[in-house]
């Protein structure tokens, strides 16, 4: 088996998620009690009992679903269930591609949570000096999205699968895109309930400091193959990863291209992630890829 590693991204957190993982494996217990120490707050707390309303601030649901898709990783090799050798391949969702680098051994756990926290910080920030809006354009080709939003001087933020586009940009143009889009015959346009506009211009003050953020904290070449949002490729050098990184804040997340070119190299995905967001993706864009999903312990020990 060539093992492909897919980890979550924002959106997908819920509460409550990570708890069986700390309750059962040593090995999970010892990152959430590491990542209590270096956020210097009570991650356990809001990830295991909420409220969701806090849960979901992006300065928060970022560093969760980062603990949480390393602590399935850390069960899953404590369980012996993990192959010898594996995974070969290594790819997440926007801030899951954080998470797929620490599992890569591009930065430890420690750092990557650092990082995942002031990316966190620094969007939610963004978006609270800006007015943004995302909306979902489901049954589309990419052309026909991309001219939308040529027009109405907006982004197309996620491509997700065939026919799942979201765009992105300031509120009141979203808006108007979706209006006119419906007008057009787009059959399902929808607004999404987010607090800005991720990956498009508007977060252009996040992507500034990040790199000023990143400049001097070391990566290391990747143990196994990683792919980046920002093209869909592969990459490896680490000042290129870093560079890629700083990047995706403001850039497409091209995620049907990176899952195609997984594939090429893979026999099996594995979600670890709550909610099993990726492996609906991945279903939708190719019907015979073999796809798991691994969200708590049950999961693991299955």
């Amino acid at each position: 088996m060539a093992l492909a590693l897919l980890f979550a991204g924002q959106g997908a957190q819920k509460v409550g998620m990570g708890k069986s993982l700390f309750a059962q494996s040593a090995a999970a217990r010892a990152l959430y009690d590491e990542a209590n120490r270096v956020l210097g707050w009570d991650l356990k707390q809001v990830s295991f009992e909420g409220p969701e309303g806090d849960l979901t601030q992006t300065k928060v649901c970022q560093p969760a679903l980062y603990v949480h898709g390393l602590a399935l990783l850390a069960s899953l090799r404590e369980a012996g269930k993990l192959p010898e050798g594996e995974p070969c391949v290594a790819l997440g969702l926007s801030l899951g591609e954080v998470t797929a680098y620490c599992a890569a051994g591009v930065f430890d756990f420690a750092t990557g949570l650092r990082i995942v926290a002031e990316r966190g910080r620094l969007m939610q920030q963004a978006c609270e000096q800006t007015s943004g809006g995302m909306a979902a354009v489901i049954g589309e080709e990419r052309a026909k999205v991309q001219e939308l939003c040529r027009e109405f001087d907006i982004e197309a933020a996620n491509f997700n699968a065939p026919g799942q586009i979201i765009v992105s940009g300031e509120k009141t143009r979203v808006a108007a895109a979706v209006a006119a889009a419906k007008d057009r015959g787009m059959k399902k346009v929808m607004p999404l309930n987010v607090a800005g506009a991720y990956h498009s211009r508007l977060m252009e003050p996040a992507r500034a400091a990040f790199a000023d953020f990143l400049a001097t904290i070391p990566f290391s070449a990747p143990t196994c193959t990683v792919f980046t949002n920002t093209t869909g490729q592969a990459i490896s050098d680490p000042a290129a990863i870093k560079s890629a990184l700083v990047r995706q804040v403001v850039s497409s997340v091209l995620w049907e291209d990176c899952m195609r070119a997984a594939a090429a190299g893979a026999t099996e995905f594995w979600e670890l992630g709550p909610g099993g967001v990726l492996a609906g993706l991945a279903r939708r864009t190719e019907k015979s890829w073999v796809v798991r999903s691994f969200a708590e312990f049950t999961d693991v020990s299955a």
